[in-house]
Parts: structure tokens; C-alpha cells; sequence
């Protein structure tokens, strides 16, 4: 039996979010983002029309377009909205995966056996749309990168159909671009050779693309063919990210407690990046020497950035060490997740702090997490049993 697998995503989902607070805002290019130096988190199809794209510099952006609306993101709305949506699917789907803040995949296999699946499918999105307000845009195909690649296709407020025996003709015209795997670097590679539609790509030995991209060659090849057989994985929310050190002797050096707790945020914030995931609340815990066990926490706007998160964890640790007895445990904790990426969540951050974090981060995961870190939190060392990523292979 053929797969059926949708994909569903929020169409511009924090700008409509915002135009369903305040109507004014329709039909206007708007960019959600901040700050003359800041970075755009999202953009209307008004303002797209103008060439404006997300992650591009604001400034570079009210170039382009000048008339448009810059508002600062509200992270909070948005991952309530998403929350909302998350429910709404939940209820109905037999199996759901949750990608992002605003995007979804449905694994509905063998439900025409009862009824349409693309019929249900379509009056799901329009469930959620009535319910919460929202546009969304979805595809029902055989995998899920050829439904991803149609919902894209086919938006905004699309909702394509391609049945297994129609995937290659779909595929073919399209640029490579589309395929999800292939970014910048590897366009540029391919195009060197004439290589842009994905039809070109398909008629390509898989060979060669080995020897040209290397191990991912193969699954690209696949995915040129409408090949994929990535499982639907079944949403489960995080609840939070940790690490604690216990000392082999108790402690009351402030220096290095604090030096600790700097590699310990650093370690936390690589992980929340890397996993796609955005904090709320912070958790400082310490244990004195005679087994006290104190905690304390704090609200703080949606971020994964080390530097933000640095500032209230140290300030936190100020206030919940009082007592200037030896400390035998320190440890720190980040709750109140919500998907989300560094870009979407650091509306008053500049482009080069964007950079800095992703080039230090495709560091760490190549070449694992000590391989890059501050010199303040470079005595923190993970415990084994506690690594967050392993190194790639």
C-alpha cells in the first residue's frame, strides 16, 4: 500500500498571528523582526513581492521595500497559536509529527479505506482554520518530501494532490532548489555542470553524485526520484533541558562555581539550537555541603542565545547561593520550550551575532562541543553519561 503522508504549514505564521490581533494589518508588507541591525524572522507576501526574505538584514530589507511595517515578534503569541493548531491536530490525526512552530506532517495511510483522505485532509485545514484564525497551507502525497516540496508549490493557502504515479512529472520542471536538502553550497556546485532542474538531477548517475557531494549524493538522487522513506515520528513535547555537576570535593571557590555555570549555559543553549527548541524559564539549582538543596528560577523572553541566558543565570546563582557554606552540586535547568530557531527568536540581535552562533555551532557539531567554547566556561567538561550531541562521524 502506497503511503499517504500531508504536510501542513502555517502559511507567513507570525505575521498572520499578528494580523489576527489587528486587522489594520492586512494587506500591508509587513516584516516581523527588530532593530536596525536586526535580522528578519518573517515577512508578508507584500513585502515578498519587493524581494524581501527571511534572515535578511532589516536594513537591507526596508531598501528593498520602504513602505513596510517593521513590528517586533511576540514569541509568546506565537507558541500559544501553535500550541492551539498542535490540538486541533492531535484530535484528529492518527499520527502526527510536529517539524516546527508552524509546520506539520500526518501520516493517514490506509484511511481511504473509510473515507477520502485528501477530502479529510481538507476539511482538517479548514477546521483549523475556523477554530484559531490561521491560513494553512497543505499536500497530501506518497513521502514526506514530496508532499513538503507541493505544499510549498502549491501556497499560499494551497492544497495540492500528487498521487504516486504522478511524482516524477511533478518533480521534474522544478528547480533543485526545492529539494530540502540542497542549500546554497550545493546548488552552486551543481549549477556549475547545468545542473538545476530536478529532472537534470534524476537522470544523473547516483555515482557521480557521490563522488561529488559525498555520502549524501545517494540520498539526494533519492529524493530527485520522489524517493523517501522517513517515518511520520509521533509528537511528544519537551519539557525541559538540564545538566548538574556534582564535585568530588564541596566547594566555595565563586570563581570557578561561576565558570562552570557559564560552560553549563553553553552546553544547554548549543543543545536547544541544535534541537530547534526555545527556553522561557530558567532553573538555577545548588546543594550544600550538609544536603540543603535550594532552587531558583525566572521568566525570560523566548531565546536559545548563550549570551542572554548567561546574564540571568549568573544573576539567578547571586541570589540563590546565600548562605557561603560549601557547595557539594550546582546545576541548571531550561523549561517552558517551544520550537523555534536562534533567527526567529532574537528580534533585536544583529547579523553578526547570527553568524557568529552558526559558525561556532557547525563547529561544535563537527567537531563535537569542547572543540569551540568561551574561555570563561572552558573548565565546565560534561560528564559522559550526560553528552548532549556526539561527534559526527
Amino acid at each position: 500500500m502506497a503511503r499517504a503522508i500531508v504536510h501542513m504549514d502555517l502559511d507567513t505564521f507570525f505575521v498572520s498571528c499578528e494580523r489576527r490581533t489587528n486587522s489594520e494589518l492586512n494587506g500591508i508588507p509587513l516584516i516581523i523582526g527588530g532593530g536596525d541591525r536586526g535580522v528578519v524572522a518573517s515577512c508578508s507576501y507584500e513585502a515578498r513581492k519587493f524581494g524581501v526574505r527571511s534572515a535578511m538584514p532589516i536594513r537591507m530589507a526596508l531598501k528593498l521595500c520602504p513602505d513596510a511595517k517593521v513590528m517586533k515578534g511576540d514569541m509568546e503569541l506565537y507558541s500559544q497559536l501553535s500550541h492551539d493548531v498542535t490540538e486541533i491536530l492531535q484530535e484528529k490525526a492518527p499520527v502526527l509529527e510536529k517539524a516546527s512552530v508552524d509546520e506539520f506532517y500526518l501520516d493517514i495511510t490506509g484511511m481511504d479505506k473509510f473515507h477520502g483522505s485528501y477530502k479529510w485532509t481538507n476539511e482538517l485545514a479548514q477546521k483549523v482554520i475556523k477554530e484559531t484564525g490561521l491560513p494553512i497551507s497543505f499536500s497530501l502525497s506518497i513521502n514526506k518530501t514530496v508532499s513538503k516540496i507541493a505544499t510549498g508549490e502549491g501556497k499560499p493557502v494551497g492544497n495540492l494532490q500528487i498521487p504516486e504515479q504522478g511524482v516524477q512529472d511533478f518533480l521534474n520542471p522544478l528547480s533543485i532548489q526545492k529539494i530540502p536538502m540542497v542549500g546554497a553550497v550545493t546548488f552552486q556546485l551543481l549549477s556549475r555542470i547545468g545542473v538545476r532542474k530536478i529532472q537534470t538531477l534524476a537522470e544523473m548517475p547516483a555515482e557521480v553524485l557521490q563522488q561529488m557531494i559525498g555520502k549524501n549524493g545517494l540520498e539526494l538522487w533519492k529524493k530527485a526520484h520522489g524517493i523517501d522513506h522517513t517515518p511520520v515520528e509521533p509528537y511528544t513535547e519537551r519539557k525541559s533541558i538540564s545538566t548538574e555537576t556534582t564535585f568530588s570535593q564541596d566547594t566555595i571557590d565563586l570563581a570557578k562555581l561561576r565558570r562552570i555555570l557559564l560552560g553549563m549555559v553553553e552546553k544547554l543553549a548549543f543543545q536547544l539550537r541544535a534541537e530547534q527548541w526555545l527556553t522561557s524559564t530558567v532553573t538555577v539549582k545548588i546543594r550544600y555541603a550538609n544536603f540543603d538543596t535550594e532552587t531558583k528560577q525566572c521568566r525570560v523572553a523566548y531565546t536559545s542565545a548563550d549570551h542572554v541566558l548567561t546574564k540571568n543565570v549568573i544573576e539567578l546563582f547571586e541570589k540563590v547561593y546565600q548562605r557561603r557554606m560549601r557547595l557539594r552540586l550546582i546545576g541548571v535547568r531550561f523549561s517552558g520550550l517551544v520550537r523555534g530557531t536562534y533567527q526567529i527568536d532574537l528580534f533585536e540581535d544583529t547579523q553578526e551575532m547570527l553568524s557568529l552562533y552558526e559558525a561556532m555551532d557547525k563547529m561544535k557539531s563537527r567537531y563535537g562541543f569542547d572543540a569551540v567554547m568561551r574561555c570563561a566556561g572552558a573548565s565546565f567538561k560534561p560528564n559522559t553519561k550526560d553528552e548532549i550531541l556526539k561527534r559526527k562521524k
